[in-house]
């Protein structure tokens, strides 16, 4: 992947006489002397290549010159004893095209250095990661830093770099669009390992344990999010996670799963039974949502939103649902949207669902009937690419007919 191209895009859509920084992370403590699993900022990961943690890119455009640093921490030949090598100066090079790598422990200095040239410009400002989902949430990284800025520096300028990495995410290119088409193909090995091995009385755990193994026996060690696994009316919750339950003769059994490929995420849904023999009620209601899920692939393309594909949806459930016996608000058996930007995050960065898709844009398309009187929930999603002239199916090679479903079942 050409991620010098990506951070010189990004360089040159900020404003002159500005700095970026973008913090890679840092694995955050969990008990005693133990931490969770590091996890690479996103946005760090596809501007530099690079899936290491206390490292900071900083991106300068001053007097319309580009200027990038890689700070890092040094290597440590006896710490290297105990957990392993840190990344060295010429690896992080070879990776991202950063030829500048310095030490971490000069960022602050260096700031300080930017900072007294900055008082000759009229304009200056800071772009940091400011991203923040909840209010209670732990600050991440670009906030924290920013935190220690403006102590030290209060008239400073400090803006979000959101908008303008998300406007480049967006659009994937053939590298990120290969690593998606790997991540489903690894996917699809799972969920045909689940087809196959599911019976009445395994536990929910079990198949979502199936499915993991299934990944990590290709190679693939990264999830893309927690796997809902899910039969009966629990698959009528849109994200149960307890998958802790017995799977029951005459059920069907929910999979949202996904595997990731070099961080890039696959997210499918598949819905069969547990039995591997749908009922005609069953079947009716599975072939429904399977309609209306190619309307979407026949209507997604550039131009239109994803709003625009979930009121599709909805008036086509409007139109049908009455004549499956279902006469409730269309709400009350669908109720989530129909789909969400694919990348490096599951749901991906986003301008929201008033933007209109354009070419190299991934959706996915997920639409879903959840009937609790009933104990049915099903969901069908698959990824897709939007393309010059509609959308490309990524996912069309992992099976989905209720006749392909009950003959891989009862092989």
């Amino acid at each position: 992947m050409n991620y010098s191209k990506r951070r010189q895009e990004l360089a040159t859509a900020l404003p002159n006489n500005s700095i970026a920084y973008i913090f890679s992370g840092e694995a955050p403590m969990r008990s005693n002397d133990e931490t969770y699993p590091f996890c690479v900022n996103r946005n760090f990961f596809y501007l530099t290549g690079i899936d290491e943690e206390n490292m900071v890119l900083v991106l300068s455009k001053l007097d319309e010159e580009i200027h990038e640093i890689l700070f890092i921490l040094p290597f440590d030949e006896a710490l290297a004893r105990w957990v392993g090598d840190r990344m060295k100066n010429d690896e992080a090079t070879s990776i991202s095209g950063v030829e500048d790598i310095r030490d971490i422990a000069g960022l602050d200095d260096y700031f300080a250095s930017l900072y007294a040239r900055s008082l000759r410009y009229k304009d200056f400002s800071i772009y940091l990661d400011l991203w923040r989902q909840q209010f209670n949430q732990r600050y991440a990284p670009g906030i924290a830093y920013s935190k220690r800025l403006l102590k030290r520096y209060p008239n400073l300028d400090i803006q979000d770099i959101y908008p303008f990495i998300t406007k480049q995410r967006l659009v994937k290119d053939e590298d990120e669009i290969n690593a998606i088409k790997k991540a489903i193909k690894i996917t699809k090995t799972g969920i045909d390992t689940m087809m196959r091995t599911i019976k009445p009385g395994m536990n929910e755990t079990q198949l979502e344990a199936t499915f993991d193994f299934a990944l990590k026996q290709q190679g693939c060690r990264e999830n893309a999010f927690d796997t809902i696994a899910a039969s009966g009316i629990r698959a009528t919750t849109l994200h149960y996670h307890a998958n802790n339950c017995v799977v029951e003769d005459g059920e069907l059994f929910l999979a949202d799963l996904g595997a990731s490929y070099n961080h890039y995420c696959a997210d499918i849904s598949r819905t069969f039974p547990v039995n591997g023999k749908f009922s005609e009620r069953q079947k009716e209601l599975y072939e429904l949502v399977l309609q209306v899920q190619q309307l979407v692939q026949d209507n997604a393309k550039p131009g239109v939103s994803i709003k625009d594909l979930q009121q599709m949806v909805i008036d086509f459930y409007k139109e049908e649902l009455p004549k499956h016996n279902l006469n409730e608000p269309v709400s009350e058996y669908y109720f989530h949207g129909i789909g969400h930007q694919l990348g490096l995050d599951t749901h991906d960065l986003s301008l929201g669902n008033n933007e209109v898709l354009q070419v190299g844009n991934v959706i996915t398309n997920e639409p879903g009937l959840y009937i609790r009187d009933e104990k049915i929930g099903i969901r069908i999603e698959d990824d897709l690419l939007i393309c010059e002239d509609g959308c490309i199916n990524l996912s069309e090679d992992i099976i989905k007919s209720v006749e392909d479903i009950e003959k891989l079942m009862n092989q």
